[in-house]
């Protein structure tokens, strides 16, 4: 299965995550409790975290 082009929406959402700052701090700080955070919970809960993704190509919480 292919991957889910990202619309308009996906890049209005992919902004939030870009802005928030939790998902932020996790990109900025590689080993805080930001990053882990996001990666153990946000990613898989927040629609802005996986609209990141799809838009970005990485996730939310990669520098």
């Amino acid at each position: 299965m292919e991957p889910r082009k990202a619309t308009n929406i996906d890049r209005a959402m992919a902004e939030i995550c870009r802005v928030c700052p939790v998902c932020r701090q996790a990109r900025k700080n590689q080993t805080g409790l930001a990053n882990k955070l996001v990666k153990k919970v946000e990613a898989r809960l927040c629609p802005f975290c996986r609209a990141y993704e799809r838009v970005y190509g990485k996730k939310a919480y990669e520098a």
